[in-house]
C-alpha cells in the first residue's frame, strides 16, 4: 500500500479482525477513522444490482461530481476494466481477502492516479453481504472523474504463521522429517 490513508484504514480493519478472517460490520466505529470518512464507501455485494454503493463519503462523491448512493461501482470503470473489478470484488467477498489496486481516471484536468483498498466484512446468516473500501487520490485538483481504469491489483493474504498452530511451527523447523498422523 502506497497511500497513508489506505495503510491507516487497513490497520484499523486488521485490528478489528483479530484472529478472524474479517471483522463484523458492527465492530466498525467511526471514531477509529474519523478523518478518513470522506474517502470511505460501503458496497452491497449484489451481483444482480452490479455492486451498488450503500454509503459513500463526501470527498469521494465530490471527486466524482455526483451522489453515489445506489450507483454501480463497476459502472465507474471503462468496459476493458469492468469485468476485472467485478472479479476482484467477488474474490474479496467470497474468499474474504483484502485487495489493493492501482487505478487511473480521467477528468477535464487530465489523468489522475488513485489507490483503491477493498476490505471484506465477516459473513453472517440473514445479513446482506457487503464490503468496505477507500479510494485515495494521489493528486489534488481533479473533479468529475470518469473512465476509471484498473492498472494493477493484488490480494493481501494474512500471514501464514498466524494461522499455523504452535506445535506445527516447531515441526516445520525439523527439515527432512515428515510426520503423518494416523498412519501405522
Amino acid at each position: 500500500m502506497k497511500h497513508p490513508s489506505n495503510r491507516q484504514f487497513f490497520a484499523y480493519w486488521d485490528e478489528k479482525r483479530g484472529d478472524s478472517r474479517a471483522p463484523d460490520r458492527s465492530d466498525f466505529k467511526p471514531d477509529g477513522f474519523r478523518e478518513l470518512l470522506g474517502d470511505i464507501f460501503v458496497l452491497a455485494c449484489d451481483e444482480a444490482s452490479r455492486y451498488p454503493f450503500r454509503v459513500a463519503g463526501t470527498r469521494l462523491s465530490a471527486l466524482l461530481g455526483r451522489d453515489l448512493k445506489d450507483q454501480s461501482f463497476p459502472g465507474l470503470f471503462g468496459a476493458e476494466s469492468r469485468r476485472d473489478i467485478e472479479d476482484v470484488i467477488t474474490a474479496v467477498t467470497e474468499d474474504m481477502v483484502p485487495a489493493i489496486a492501482g487505478i487511473t481516471a480521467t477528468s477535464n484536468e487530465g489523468v489522475m492516479h488513485l489507490e483503491l483498498l477493498l476490505l471484506p466484512f465477516n459473513q453472517r446468516a440473514h445479513v446482506p453481504l457487503s464490503l468496505t473500501g477507500l479510494l485515495a487520490p494521489f493528486e489534488n485538483g481533479h473533479s468529475s472523474l470518469r473512465d476509471f481504469k484498473l492498472t494493477s491489483w493484488r490480494y493481501i493474504h494474512p500471514p501464514t504463521e498466524r494461522l499455523v498452530p504452535r506445535a506445527l511451527r516447531k515441526l516445520k523447523l525439523a527439515r527432512g522429517l515428515m510426520v503423518y498422523e494416523g498412519l501405522r
